[in-house]
């Protein structure tokens, strides 16, 4: 697989963030940026399992529309959505219509509606790897699916009542929250530079 590839302002990046405009400013400014907060982390959860089986593209396009569908991903408000809220979801066209991941969704939201504040953020944190321990990938071919840390993370959300989390999904979570720095060695974006 290729490194870093020049952007249309000749400034090297990852490839995969120069295929859409959408891609190349979600690279540039929020991909492996550290992202806390509890109703920050769950929106990142619920927008990584609408991904699964579908392109991320899809998802950004949409963000603004699940953002608004989904009351700003407020754990406390999503966690009293209602059966008509449901259905409401399901007819939504600004979201991915999918039952198993609306349901998933306001599953979790009453699951972390129940733990302390702040509770989900420090679950997740602390798997956050030593990044003195990783190797700074150099091709995409170096960035991995999957980790020891996201399987552990999976399972832990897991044995904690949390849905629709394996250990690829927690893995592009650890990505996009910035557990994580796998832009390239040489893109501009590494280091949130």
């Amino acid at each position: 697989m290729s490194g870093v590839l020049p952007a249309p302002d000749g400034r090297p990046r990852c490839p995969w963030g120069l295929s859409a405009e959408d891609y190349l400013t979600y690279h540039d400014t929020e991909w492996g940026r550290p992202v806390r907060g509890d109703d920050a982390l769950f929106e990142r959860l619920c927008l990584e399992a609408f991904q699964s089986g579908l392109s991320w593209l899809t998802i950004l396009r949409r963000r603004e529309g699940f953002r608004s569908a989904f009351a700003g991903f407020s754990i406390a408000a999503v966690a009293e959505f209602t059966d008509a809220d449901r259905e409401r979801l399901l007819a939504d066209a600004g979201i991915i219509r999918n039952r198993a991941k609306i349901d998933a969704t306001l599953a979790n939201a009453r699951v972390l509606a129940g733990w302390d504040e702040g509770e989900l953020d420090a679950l997740v944190w602390s798997y956050a790897p030593d990044p003195a321990t990783r190797a700074v990938p150099r091709t995409l071919d170096d960035v991995p699916a999957i980790t020891p840390e996201s399987t552990a993370l999976a399972k832990e959300l897991k044995r904690r009542s949390v849905r629709f989390v394996g250990p690829t999904t927690a893995y592009a979570l650890m990505q996009a929250c910035g557990l994580v720095d796998d832009h390239l060695a040489d893109c501009v974006a590494r280091g949130g530079r």
